[in-house]
């Protein structure tokens, strides 16, 4: 059990009959389209540092307070966008707000990045805007991740506006990781506005495209998407070509073909949320992404042997900030979460 350190472990792991509840990488298809300049595609130079400008001209029209094209940053993968803004948004030793529980990466990428984490609680996985209220004061930044990894819960419209409100007038930025705000069930998503909103979001989940790393960053404030431009310039410059020209395909898709994706979520949702509810276990219901995190007794013990004795991947709480409590990502057919679930069963009887 010293292995379970981090995710690292279970990454990539498959075959040999295992139910991989771990990784959240959608096993959907992705829109037919983004294959077709396949066979055609001949442009291998360096592109632009900052993205194609076909792919940020059609996102730039997706967001109605975003002024321009030129406020857009493709990255390599929602990972990157997150690392470079960590990097650029403040001075060593400014402080960072998330909410807990939180994805696994944010931490360490903040330290390294030689700021300082602050946590606030979140009742249910929603943020308790009180105690948010007394933790932001004196932080450079906050980030918001909704629809969550690990919870699937989303934070309540509300409540972001109130964040949204007090970050502007304490000159707060807020970072809002949205890789997952087209996967809502109960509603459509709340874009979180303000002079100093960052906004991530990336193709690997709303579009099936995880192993493209196309994500990307933009915000109304031209002087931190010119810092990030200035960074990425120095470490990974362009981002693939090939696999901008791809997303930009996939720009093109009609909404239907989110639409039938979520209702596939949500058929999978209500099928794992009613077997672990099925188990005895206590757990939040999801509203949205593919995450749901029960409370269990000796968690890292259950991982272990999850894996080890019935090959099911299953991640600590505790890499994500909630102890006591598994995270399973339901991106998995109907098929393979019934009989995960059976082996969650079994092992639960034996104990």
């Amino acid at each position: 059990m010293d292995q379970l350190k981090n995710p690292s472990i279970f990454i990539g792991v498959q075959g040999d009959g295992i139910i991989s509840f771990g990784s959240g990488q959608p096993d959907l298809p992705p829109p037919e389209n983004v294959f077709k300049i396949l066979p055609n595609f001949r442009q291998f130079k360096y592109g632009l540092i900052q993205g194609q400008p076909n792919l940020r001209k059609a996102l730039a029209k997706q967001y109605e307070c975003c002024s321009s094209e030129d406020n857009f940053v493709i990255t390599n993968g929602a990972s990157e966008a997150i690392d470079l803004i960590f990097r650029v948004i403040g001075k060593p030793g400014d402080k960072l707000l998330l909410h807990k529980p939180y994805y696994y990466s944010y931490p360490t990428l903040i330290e390294k990045a030689g700021l300082k984490v602050v946590c606030t609680e979140t009742v249910k996985g929603k943020i308790d805007f009180d105690d948010f209220d007394k933790k932001v004061r004196g932080c450079r930044a906050v980030l918001i991740n909704s629809p969550s990894n690990p919870t699937g819960r989303i934070q309540e419209i509300n409540t972001l506006k109130k964040i949204e409100k007090l970050c502007s007038d304490l000159d707060i930025t807020i970072i809002s990781d949205e890789v997952y705000k087209d996967l809502i069930y109960e509603r459509r998503n709340y874009d979180l506005k303000g002079p100093h909103v960052v906004t991530i979001n990336s193709f690997s989940k709303t579009f099936c495209m995880c192993g493209l790393r196309v994500g990307y960053l933009w915000s109304n404030d031209k002087e931190i998407v010119q810092k990030v431009i200035d960074l990425k310039t120095l470490s990974s410059m362009n981002t693939n070509i090939l696999a901008q020209e791809m997303a930009y395909e996939a720009t093109k898709t009609p909404r239907s073909y989110v639409d039938k994706q979520v209702k596939i979520w949500q058929e999978r949702r209500d099928a794992i949320y009613e077997g672990l509810l099925k188990l005895g276990l206590e757990l939040w219901k999801p509203e949205g992404a593919f995450y749901i995190l029960p409370k269990v007794k000796n968690p890292r013990k259950m991982v272990w042997d999850l894996y080890k004795k019935h090959k099911v991947i299953t991640y600590l709480g505790d890499w994500f900030g909630a102890p006591g409590s598994i995270r399973l990502s339901y991106a998995l057919d109907i098929d393979k979460i019934e009989e995960g679930l059976k082996r969650i069963g079994k092992y639960l009887k034996e104990k």
